[in-house]
């Protein structure tokens, strides 16, 4: 299978359970992750997309990583409030990149070349596992949604538009 990541190893090094899907990924796909549940034969509410975002703090900017249904639109002012911040907006690709230390489409929210702060959308609530990217195009990550959030110190929010 995979060869190792920054998100697996950090997964391994925690001692926390996970299963790797790979799929055939596809650049071109209007949505990464629900063409990733298509192809792994996964509804699109158990896909999370992680997406890299920038709050405005009394201190400057902040990143945040916000992870949520790949079916399911990103409020920024939700996200801001969560943050307890006035406004959020979607980092660029190139800063998304550098911040993680991922490609885009291969963002996983674990392992992150730069720790930021994590919020999950609250549909993660009653699902038996979820699937986050596992840190390169075509893999995904399927894991317990309370390692998942444990693994990332997240917030449980609502997020969807």
């Amino acid at each position: 299978m995979a060869k190792g990541t920054p998100a697996t190893l950090a997964l391994e090094r925690a001692s926390i359970s996970f299963v790797l899907h790979e799929y055939d990924y596809d650049p071109d796909a209007p949505s990464i992750g629900i063409q990733a549940a298509e192809s792994l034969g996964f509804p699109p509410a158990r896909v999370f997309k992680t997406l890299m975002a920038e709050v405005a703090t009394a201190k400057g900017a902040e990143v945040v990583c916000a992870l949520l249904p790949s079916d399911r639109e990103m409020s920024t002012k939700k996200l801001a409030q969560a943050a307890g911040t006035k406004s959020a907006a979607m980092l660029k690709p190139e800063t998304a990149e550098r911040h993680s230390g991922y490609h885009i489409g291969g963002i996983s929210p674990l392992g992150q070349r730069k720790r930021a702060r994590a919020f999950v959308d609250a549909s993660i609530a009653g699902q038996a596992s979820v699937l986050v990217n596992g840190g390169r195009r075509g893999l995904q990550i399927e894991i317990a949604p309370e390692a998942l959030l444990r693994a990332l110190g997240a917030m449980v929010v609502d997020l969807s538009a």
